[in-house]
């Protein structure tokens, strides 16, 4: 039996990378006494994160059984909060073998802990050499994620893509770390291959920063809407007409939480009704306007909730 709540109405929850200092226990515990219907747990390999946000792990999947997976499902019933997702963001196309292998290998593990656990959604990055085009990538990306979708689709678990450019620093400059970025390339990707398993963890909060309408594709798209986050971005304009937008986007736009940036959160929320997702709508903070400790993550949990519980039903 799993642990995924179903249900015909859109659940509120949060990514629980924000609180890496705290236990799965911790975690959910502090979902239910918030109000939260579910998190999405991180699943990186444990040990020194590579980068800000990643190496958090809440749910370990390295040795991951069926006692295991009980373990978590008793976590979730003693505070009645489900699991949304598993998440594990890394760049499987990296251009080391070497790393992209390690990638590979765990995102299979993360894979088969979901389906343990009864849980129908991982969400992940295709990766990309930012050295090299699209176009470039592209071979690449086909000869890894045939086999990764296959893999999911033999375990019954759907995987679902986030949107970010992974394009913020001199180090991810020119192309960024993941292909994923656009309408345009979601179609090719969806053509290529085309699994029911295989669909978008969507971000409005890139396409903004991507000076895109963030409405536009759920409509196309709907169909392949897994699981959503729930961020918002604000722009910069002065800093903009000062070094362009061909600079690297941190000189230039910060994220928020819902309701401090760019998104209008009511009628983007009324479009994603009227597309038909009725999934999870996780709340990922990346804002340090709230200050960079556990309290000030936490008020900002709470704020971004304040804002879109109008939205969800009680």
């Amino acid at each position: 039996m799993g642990i995924s709540v179903i249900t015909n109405n859109m659940q509120l929850g949060f990514v629980s990378a924000i609180l890496a200092e705290l236990s799965l226990d911790e975690v959910l515990a502090l979902a239910s006494e918030e109000g939260f219907s579910c998190v999405e747990a991180m699943c990186w390999p444990a040990g020194k994160a590579e980068r800000k946000f990643a190496g958090v792990t809440h749910v370990d999947v390295t040795r991951f059984h069926t006692r295991q997976a009980d373990a978590v499902r008793t976590l979730c019933d003693k505070y009645g909060v489900s699991l949304s997702g598993l998440g594990y963001y890394p760049n499987p196309l990296d251009p080391d073998p070497a790393v992209s292998r390690i990638c590979v290998d765990h995102l299979k593990k993360v894979i088969r802990a979901a389906s343990l656990l009864g849980l129908r959604r991982v969400n992940s990055f295709i990766g990309r050499d930012w050295t090299r085009s699209v176009d470039e990538n592209w071979p690449r990306f086909l000869k890894i994620w045939r086999p990764l979708i296959a893999f999911a689709e033999d375990h019954d678990v759907k995987v679902g893509i986030e949107n970010c450019p992974m394009l913020f620093t001199r180090d991810e400059w020119p192309g960024g770390k993941n292909l994923a970025t656009t309408p345009a390339i979601w179609r090719r990707m969806f053509s290529d291959i085309p699994s029911a398993h295989f669909g978008l963890n969507y971000d409005p909060s890139h396409m903004v920063l991507q000076h895109m309408d963030p409405e536009l594709p759920l409509q196309e798209f709907s169909g392949k809407f897994f699981h959503l986050h729930a961020k918002d971005v604000r722009i910069d304009r002065s800093r903009l007409n000062e070094v362009g937008i061909f600079a690297t986007p941190l000189q230039w736009h910060q994220p928020r939480i819902p309701g401090y940036g760019e998104i209008d959160w009511s009628r983007f929320m009324g479009s994603l009704m009227q597309s038909g997702y009725r999934g999870p709508v996780c709340i990922e903070v990346e804002d340090d306007t709230f200050g960079k400790s556990l309290e000030g993550r936490v008020t900002a949990l709470r704020v971004a909730r304040n804002v879109l519980r109008p939205f969800f039903p009680d």
